[in-house]
């Protein structure tokens, strides 16, 4: 990789996010551009996780949990939070927990 350090930041996404397929499109998104991490529905309705990467990377992404989801999806707010620098990744690929 180049010299781009790698972070790690907790999301959570509001809006018509469970039953509309957004955790299979976030794996999708996350392994395509090359981040590791989780997504998971909560009991609130609000779909959560982590992405670890590179930053650029990361921020790639924080962008499209923000504007595209999945297609049937209706994103409402998007937070980020426990932004942080990391030395390693800490998982070996995109999950989905259910």
């Amino acid at each position: 990789m180049s010299g781009e350090g790698l972070i790690s930041v907790d999301y959570e996404i509001f809006g018509r996010v469970q039953g509309v397929f957004f955790r299979k499109y976030t794996q999708a998104e996350g392994t395509k551009i090359g981040l590791v991490g989780w997504v998971q529905n909560t009991e609130a309705g609000t779909v959560k996780g982590q992405l670890q990467g590179p930053y650029s990377k990361v921020e790639r992404m924080q962008e499209w949990l923000k504007s595209t989801g999945s297609p049937k999806s209706r994103i409402d707010k998007a937070e980020f939070k426990n932004k942080k620098t990391i030395e390693s990744l800490e998982y070996s690929s995109f999950s989905i927990i259910k």
